[in-house]
């Protein structure tokens, strides 16, 4: 299979710009796998779909702010990492302003790049002080979002049950979930720190020789435990999928092996699923590694038809948009 293979005209309308009102609001598309068929529901309908001895598996990550302006507002960084004391790792703009040994200053801290990473021309940035987030810190909406964070954001660009932060992005299938909800459904977390790479797009045209990016996870024993216990496991997001199929590496009855680290798994077609077992997602970016991703599960064929009526049907795309349920 090719990138383009993976490619489906997406009207920009379609592209969520705000979230609704209420968490369980959205719509879902229910795919299932064994018939081949694609229904729409609405999502307040999902746990009519969970079955007795089944566990929901999340992502407990929180979401940082993570982008800073110069006290000017003509610069920009992310912080994509944390590299030492007062060491940023950092995707800026404009890239020209930020020379080695030039400085950007964030309220009342100086930062001065010291290094320019040859892949990706990220920049390393030390700081006298590091500048408060609290204060300067914003969320680093996804780049389709065309517009500022706002206080809306504050709290619906995050689920109800983030928890440990390290994330630059949400887990957006989470954001569907309302409290009331969690409390009825039978669940368990991981983690995995969502990282500026979820949006970075497949640039060569045989997605084989994509180089995936990395990010930071923690598989921890009692949710190992949990699985093994469960008849089905359906992942809350495509950020679970990776943890859970990361740490699949065991043998005989335990499959999972508990543990933290780095992963840069990519799963595409054709792939053999080894802990999940039906799937909760938002809808993703054409040529995108996670539109690959579902596509391993439901199927190439499957998952493309489902996304053209997504689009005919007028669903909500990206990360404030509606969902699938794929089982």
């Amino acid at each position: 299979m090719k990138t383009s293979d993976f490619d489906y005209h997406l009207p920009e309308e379609l592209i969520a710009q705000r979230p609704l009102e209420q968490r369980n609001e959205s719509r879902m598309m229910i795919v299932r796998r064994d018939e081949g068929t694609i229904e729409h529901a609405r999502f307040a309908d999902f746990p009519d779909l969970v079955e007795k001895d089944d566990l929901l598996v999340m992502n407990d990550t929180r979401v940082v702010p993570a982008r800073f302006f110069s006290n000017d507002e003509t610069r920009e960084i992310l912080r994509v990492d944390i590299v030492g004391p007062r060491r940023w790792k950092c995707l800026v703009r404009p890239g020209k302003r930020f020379k080695v040994g030039r400085t950007v200053d964030i309220g009342t801290s100086i930062g001065t790049v010291i290094e320019i990473c040859e892949e990706g021309g990220e920049r390393i940035i030390e700081f006298d002080v590091e500048p408060d987030e609290d204060v300067h810190g914003h969320l680093a909406l996804p780049p389709y979002i065309a517009r500022p964070d706002d206080s809306t954001d504050t709290e619906r660009y995050q689920t109800v049950f983030a928890k440990k932060a390290g994330a630059i992005a949400a887990p957006t299938a989470g954001l569907h979930f309302s409290d009331e909800m969690l409390s009825t459904l039978p669940h368990s977390f991981v983690t995995l720190h969502v990282g500026i790479g979820t949006f970075r797009p497949v640039s060569e045209e045989d997605m084989t020789k994509h180089h995936m990016h990395s990010e930071h996870y923690e598989l921890e024993a009692s949710t190992v435990k949990a699985i093994g216990a469960a008849k089905r496991t359906i992942a809350i997001g495509t950020t679970v999928v990776r943890v859970l199929e990361s740490c699949a590496g065991g043998s005989g009855e335990s499959v999972l092996v508990a543990g933290k680290g780095e992963t840069d798994i990519f799963i595409y077609p054709p792939y053999q699923f080894k802990v999940v077992d039906a799937l909760l997602t938002n809808f993703h970016l054409p040529k995108s590694t996670l539109l690959m991703l579902v596509a391993a599960l439901a199927g190439k064929n499957l998952m493309m038809e489902a996304y053209a009526k997504a689009v005919e049907e007028r669903y909500r795309f990206f990360s404030y948009g509606d969902c699938m349920v794929i089982i």
